[in-house]
């Protein structure tokens, strides 16, 4: 199942790619694509803590999740804390489509992650689901620790 929906939003992609008039032979979707449109299509999956499937999600089993069902096929540490050790580190203000942004929601330590969709916006399993948020809202902005990239 998993590996249909992978080919079905490549077909999609394909699909939106010929209706804007750009040949697929010529471009494909590149990972950051392939990681941020895949995240959006889990827009409203509920939150369950551990949850790393479509039935449920916590911030890092969201991550872990789209991250390997994607063509990226990356396997990521299954914590939020252990995904912040990985990774090639971001300057503030120089995220990138698909980069994963992290934040110590516990006051301690890395508690959380979502994955940056650019205009200073991330997508992540919070506890009211998967949604999209602003990285200017002033409890991400008080709590916010940096970015990391994993994608080529």
């Amino acid at each position: 199942m998993k590996r249909l929906l992978v080919a079905v939003v490549s077909l999609g992609f394909a699909a939106l790619l010929i209706l804007s008039g750009v040949s697929t032979a010529k471009a494909s979707p590149s990972y950051d694509q392939e990681v941020t449109e895949t995240a959006k299509l889990y827009k409203g999956a509920p939150f369950k803590w551990g949850g790393t499937a479509p039935k449920g999600f916590d911030a890092s089993g969201f991550t872990t999740y789209i991250f390997k069902t994607t063509v990226v096929n990356k396997n990521l540490p299954r914590s939020s804390a252990d995904q912040y050790k990985g990774g090639t580190p971001i300057s503030k203000g120089k995220e990138k489509l698909g980069d994963l942004v992290f934040f110590k929601t516990n006051g301690k330590s890395v508690s959380f992650v979502g994955i940056y969709m650019g205009n200073r916006e991330f997508i992540a399993a919070t506890s009211k689901g998967v949604r999209i948020q602003s990285l200017d809202a002033k409890y991400w902005k008080s709590t916010y620790v940096g970015a990391k990239r994993y994608l080529p």
